[in-house]
């Protein structure tokens, strides 16, 4: 197999052509009669057949064995895993926040490493999302892994990721991330060791570029900066498993040869990177500063034009330039619900208790914002203009109200006390 390759995505409906040995690629046709090299041709859909154009995504694929290939699929152990409906408990009000959750002991590779704090919707009506964190301290090799229930948003926050897939390699460091469509088979090596990072399982419609309306044709996170791999393939052949999620659940089936043996493939149906360092903030000179919808990255929209299934925002390194201004996250109610980890650093609105790794949930209406030493510290300080360096913070931002898991509500890794970071928080008031 080849090492990590990339090519531009340059927006999310292109066309791409890759090929690991010359002319795997059939000329004029999909799949002609014969394919050179022995090859089968299989299409992956990642849509209905019938979805508009600018909306279809799908990719040919060009391969050693077709994917029929495999024994009957076995369920096997969720784990910690959890998928929606999530019934086991109700959504609550109360703003909640999470230490990183602790490394293994015993072996776990990336998907025995995932546990599910949380989620909304139907995987089944493909809508909502689940969130997950991961701890795994072990490299994938004769388990490969694909989720059909939607596509998985990786945010790693400890280690990197190198991600063998279907397509080619990827590899994610911290402060990247990566996408895996719907249906994409994968195998996930852990190059510096011990790992961890998040998740979002977006059950709706895939990831894509939000609209930039009056910002006009340049800013936030631009088309050219998003990275697909080039056609890389195995050749192996051996006692394999190959997991599947499939309606909520783990399967498992035996596999004689390693799924990733693609040697060619084109469409627009693939996996792709993306450097958080590259995304082009744009902020306030004047007073105030915009909603934290100025920093989304991507988007799953709904039905409901601009409400999202899932938004992907960051709060990255940048000027902090306003007059007159409170220059932290502001108090605030949402109508969407909010998941947020910490890659790296300090985030503005907190002056401890969130560390990197650690993640919080304030559901939608729940009142929520700076602690009461960074409220004293933002009202008081001169200003001037600052740039906040050496921090890294991200937000799943969902329009259903996130149901928590009986492990995430009984794990010693919550913070019960949470509430008190506001219970100092003065009276001012003088008439």
């Amino acid at each position: 197999m080849a090492d990590e390759a990339y090519q531009y995505q340059s927006g999310f409906a292109n066309e791409f052509a890759s090929e690991a040995l010359p002319g795997a690629l059939p000329q004029g046709q999909n799949s002609p009669q014969k394919v050179k090299y022995g090859l089968y041709a299989e299409q992956l859909s990642g849509t209905a057949f019938t979805a508009p154009r600018k909306e279809n995504r799908r990719s040919w694929t060009y391969r050693i064995r077709p994917s029929v290939m495999h024994e009957p699929f076995q369920q096997i152990d969720n784990g910690l895993i959890c998928s929606a409906p999530f019934n086991a408990l109700p959504p609550t009000p109360n703003q909640m926040r999470w230490n990183p959750i602790d490394m293994p002991d015993e072996p776990r590779d990336f998907v025995q490493g995932i546990v599910t704090m949380g989620g909304n919707g139907d995987a089944s009506s493909q809508s909502g999302v689940a969130i997950h964190v991961y701890a795994a301290n072990t490299s994938m090799s004769n388990r490969f892994f694909y989720n059909a229930d939607g596509e998985l948003l990786i945010v790693p926050q400890q280690g990197r990721l190198l991600l063998r897939t279907e397509c080619g390699v990827l590899e994610v460091r911290p402060s990247e991330i990566a996408v895996l469509p719907r249906g994409i088979k994968c195998r996930v090596e852990l190059p510096d060791g011990p790992s961890r990072g998040y998740i979002c399982e977006n059950y709706g419609a895939s990831f894509r570029l939000p609209d930039l309306g009056p910002i006009g044709a340049n800013g936030l996170a631009n088309p050219r900066d998003f990275l697909s791999p080039v056609a890389a393939y195995e050749e192996r052949e051996g006692d394999f498993r190959l997991v599947c999620k499939y309606q909520g659940n783990l399967w498992e089936a035996r596999i004689k040869h390693s799924p990733l043996d693609v040697v060619a493939w084109h469409g627009n149906y693939a996996p792709y990177k993306y450097d958080l360092a590259t995304f082009n903030c744009i902020n306030s000179v004047s007073f105030d500063h915009p909603d934290p919808s100025i920093y989304t990255v991507i988007s799953a929209p709904t039905d409901t034009p601009g409400t999202a299934n899932c938004d992907f925002v960051i709060f990255p390194p940048r000027w902090m330039v306003m007059e007159h201004s409170f220059r932290p996250p502001w108090f605030h109610r949402n109508f969407m619900s909010e998941f947020m980890g910490l890659i790296v650093g300090q985030y503005d609105a907190k002056a401890d208790g969130f560390v990197p790794g650690g993640c919080s949930l304030h559901n939608c209406m729940s009142g929520h914002g700076p602690d009461a030493a960074t409220f004293e510290k933002a009202s008081n300080e001169e200003l001037k203009p600052v740039k906040q360096e050496n921090t890294l913070a991200f937000m799943f931002e969902t329009r259903f109200a996130v149901r928590p898991t009986p492990y995430a509500m009984e794990t010693a890794q919550r913070q019960h006390d949470y509430y008190t970071c506001w219970q100092d928080l003065k009276k001012h008031f003088k008439a």
